[in-house]
């Protein structure tokens, strides 16, 4: 084929793979994973702090951190985007180290930072750690972790013996009272009002507290605290032993929600991703509650 003959039909496909994949807009729901929790040591009345929730950023109804809504993604046919689903953290695996942070859920250009882990009672630093939203502190003033701008809210200080509750997207810990973990934001990007990011409750002294609504675990006194709930991106909540045994629990896992028009085309799931894809109305919803891959529409 001469030269000439081949860049023209080269240019030829270009065009008309241009004009034959329009570009349309995506909503977005990414959530990453919550923070785990510290622990505490109820011998010494001592408290460890709640997980931060996972960062939050949504264009539908509302998103995390009080922020202005999100922006819809432009995206092409046939073209793949990563998708990532972020796991929840580790609750602190003993007394002297602090619970571990969520990892980051990502949809192409649009990340969410995961959770602050809480800190521990006999922790170095006693303060929570920062992230998507941020872990409570430990007891005696502690403060907790910062929160990322428009994603979620800072951990709580702990007070006296009570570790702070951890952050969430629509509040921070301790907002509702002690070692309360922070309420999450609610979204109507399936369809149905649904509440995601909340914190984990801190090891409150001496009858536990509330983890924040949208997936945040309950904070113990003495026992184990109660992990994230799994695909909200809830922080785990705090809990304390006499023994050696660590109280803490993990963070919940997070999700990414994509909502479109049925008419933009049909979703390919790509491999090593979990999802699925259900209808509501003219648009549909697909839902991925694990892994990380690549997604496309044809």
């Amino acid at each position: 084929m001469p030269i000439q003959s081949f860049k023209s039909s080269a240019l030829r496909n270009r065009f008309w793979d241009q004009i034959s994949s329009p570009q349309f807009n995506v909503d977005y729901l990414v959530v990453a994973g919550g923070g785990g929790s510290g622990t505490g040591d109820i011998s010494t009345n001592n408290s460890g702090g709640g997980g931060g929730a996972g960062g939050m950023r949504c264009t539908v109804t509302a998103t995390g951190g009080g922020g202005s809504l999100e922006s819809a993604l432009l995206t092409s046919k046939n073209i793949s985007y990563i998708v990532s689903v972020g796991g929840g953290g580790a609750g602190a695996a003993t007394r002297s180290v602090r619970g571990t942070s969520g990892s980051n859920s990502v949809f192409s250009t649009i990340t969410s930072l995961g959770g602050g882990g809480g800190a521990s009672n006999n922790s170095t630093p006693l303060t929570g750690i920062a992230g998507g939203s941020g872990g409570g502190g430990a007891q005696s003033s502690s403060a907790g972790g910062a929160g990322e701008t428009n994603q979620g809210f800072a951990g709580g200080t702990g007070v006296d013996n009570s570790g702070g509750g951890g952050g969430g997207a629509g509040e921070a810990g301790n907002t509702d009272g002690s070692a309360q973990g922070g309420d999450g934001v609610a979204t109507s990007i399936t369809g149905s009002s649904v509440t995601y990011a909340g914190g984990g409750g801190g090891n409150q002294y001496p009858s536990g507290s509330t983890g924040g609504t949208g997936g945040g675990g309950n904070g113990t006194y003495s026992g184990f605290g109660i992990a994230g709930t799994a695909n909200t991106g809830g922080g785990g909540g705090g809990g304390g032993r006499a023994t050696a045994e660590t109280g803490a629990s993990a963070g919940g896992s997070g999700v990414v929600i994509l909502r479109y028009l049925t008419a933009d085309g049909t979703i390919t799931i790509g491999a090593g991703l979990t999802g699925s894809t259900a209808t509501d109305g003219s648009y549909k919803v697909t839902t991925i509650t694990d892994g990380t891959g690549n997604v496309s529409w044809a």
